[in-house]
Formats: C-alpha cells, structure tokens, sequence
C-alpha cells in the first residue's frame, strides 16, 4: 500500500510540473504562430488568447503514467485512444473542423477501449430491474456513455477554470475509490486518475480567471475520454454500493448541463447541437456572479453531491437516482426562474 501510495505521488508531481513548466513555452510559441483564439461576441476574453493548453495536459498525463504505471487491465488501450483524440482536438484547436469529423474519431477511440479492452458497461446492477446487459445491448450503451461524458465535459469548457476544476474533483474521487477498493484488477486506474489531475493543476495554474490560455479541444475531449473510463471501471469494480448511481451524482454538474441545455434547445424546436447560452454557467453570470464566483458555485455544487451519493448509497440506486432526478429538476427551475440581466458575454461551446 505504501508503495502504491509512493508511486501515486510520483505520478500525480511529474504530471503536475511537466503541466506547469509546459504552459508558458506553448503560450509564447502560440504568440509567435498566431495560434490564438480570436474574442467574438461568444466569448468572455477579450485578448487574443491561446488555445493550446492541452498539449501541456497529454505531456503531463502520458509521460507520468508511461513512466510510474503499469499498463493493464485496458490502461494500455486507453491511452491509444487518447493519442487519437488529442491530435483531432489539436487540428481542432489550430484549424477547426467538421463536427462529423471528431465524431468519427471519438467513435475510433470508443472502439479501440470497447472492443480491445473490453471496458464496457456490463450491468444495471438491478436498476429498474435489469442485471446483466445482453452483449450488444453493453456495447450499445457503453458507446452512448463514453460519447455522452466525452462531450458533456467539451460542454462545460465554457469559464476559466470551469472544466478544469470540475474535472480534477471528479477524477480525485474516482481516484480515491481506486485506491481504497481497486485492488490488483483495478488500481492502476487510480494512477490514470492522478496523473490526469497532476497535469490540470499544472494547466489551471495559467486557466483561472484571467485566462493566459485555454484547453481547448485537445484538453477536453481528452479529459472527457479519460473520465468516462474511469466511470465505467468504477461502476464495473462493483466494490461500492449503487456504484451506477454514486457514479452519475460524482459526474452531476457536467450531465445535468448538457442534458439540461439539449432538452431545452429540443423544447423550443432547435437542434440540440445548435449553441445558445442556456448553460448553468451562463445562467449564474445572468444572476451577477462574476467568472471565479460561478466556477467556485459548481466546484461546491458538484463535490456537495458527491458528498451526498457517497455517504446515501446503502439506499440504493433506485432511491439516489429518483433523488438526484429532483434535485435535477429543482436546480432547473430554479435556473429558469432567474432572466439574465442584459447580454452577458460568455464561452458557448454547444
């Protein structure tokens, strides 16, 4: 155990300083080529800003879990997908492209975990009633869950510091279970977690607001990518009780926004894929919050939730989702109550 701890460490510090020493090369190269992200009247900044901070995340991340980890259980298949997605969210970030286009390698990446490692949603562990998935009905449903995390945290990339605090709370939880109940079949996931958080912090050290460089699509496609494999490894574990359950309340702020924004859009006769400024954080900065006010809401928001599904799972998965399905709609109304106050200038990925 001690050792293990030792090599998380080691691990979480490398990813953390490569991150952090990384950033200000790639934000004086993106200076010098022009790769930056033009303001527009979507945006919160206004300065020519780069977009490149995911670069220093995959450095970070790859170089530490290649070096301390061991590459099982579907780790190894994991970071071939993340390789992929970072070059499409990098040609993204440089030179934009078709939506169809990052679909077909998020579909790329979702097979090569899917069906090489087999990491897949196996069961509903009695929810509604239904054990174990037929084969396809899993595979179908693993597709959905990984597309659906991957974008839902995009989604969110929408304030400085946003997405990435957000994501280092979920990963440190995820992590923390890996370590308690992961044992020899799962703890290695428990490396993948805290070196993803070591190379966010080392990033959000530039992020938070004001913003010298941004993840763009290289950062959250591959942090979306990650988190839902650590989702599906946490819930396929079956170490915690109402493990699907606990797992959604863990992942509450990304899903509830993007399956807030869709009903919405699709409400009011729009494409779900059209953008709006319907996002939790828009609502808030609509409220007067400024941009680190809102982050620090949802960081609270999110890890109160965790709280709540961590210490209520003896309920069981019925029960917690039937809750958290209230608290959903109650935070929507309550959302919905509040009109922004004129045109607030924000981040609206989709």
């Amino acid at each position: 155990m001690e050792q293990n701890i030792l090599s998380l460490i080691l691990s979480f510090s490398w990813a953390f300083l490569i991150a952090v020493f990384a950033v200000p090369s790639i934000i004086r190269v993106a200076h010098l080529k022009n790769i930056l992200d033009q303001p527009n009247l979507r945006t919160v900044h206004e300065s020519l800003t780069p977009r490149l901070g995911g670069l220093a995340m995959f450095a970070g991340f790859m170089s530490a879990l290649t070096i301390f980890s061991d590459l099982y259980n579907g780790v190894q298949q994991l970071l071939a997908g993340c390789i992929i997605l970072f070059f499409i969210g990098l040609k993204d970030d440089m030179v934009p492209i078709s939506a169809l286009k990052k679909f077909a390698v998020q579909l790329l990446a979702t097979g090569i975990v899917m069906f090489m490692a087999d990491i897949r949603i196996t069961s509903f562990q009695g929810i509604f009633g239904i054990g174990e998935l037929q084969i396809g009905i899993s595979y179908a449903f693993t597709f959905f869950v990984i597309i659906g995390i991957t974008n839902s945290i995009n989604l969110i990339d929408g304030l400085d510091g946003l997405a990435g605090t957000i994501v280092v709370i979920i990963s440190a939880t995820f992590g923390v279970y890996f370590v308690l109940y992961g044992g020899e079949a799962y703890g290695n996931y428990a490396a993948v977690a805290f070196c993803l958080i070591g190379g966010l912090l080392g990033f959000l050290r530039y992020n938070f607001h004001k913003a010298t460089i941004f993840m763009g699509d290289t950062g959250s496609l591959l942090c979306g990518f990650i988190v839902s494999v650590l989702a599906i490894q946490f819930i396929e574990m079956r170490m915690v009780p109402a493990a699907p359950s606990v797992a959604l309340g863990i992942l509450f702020i990304p899903l509830f926004d993007t399956i807030r924004v869709s009903v919405i859009r699709i409400l009011k006769g729009n494409s779900p894929f059209i953008p709006d400024k319907n996002h939790i954080h828009h609502r808030l900065l609509g409220m007067g919050f400024n941009q680190i006010s809102t982050v620090l809401i949802l960081a609270i928001l999110n890890l109160a939730v965790i709280l709540f599904v961590v210490n209520f799972g003896e309920w069981g998965n019925l029960s917690l989702l039937l809750v958290l399905l209230a608290f959903s709609v109650v935070l929507s109304i309550f959302l919905g109550v509040y009109r922004p106050r004129g045109t607030v200038k924000n981040v609206s990925k989709v």
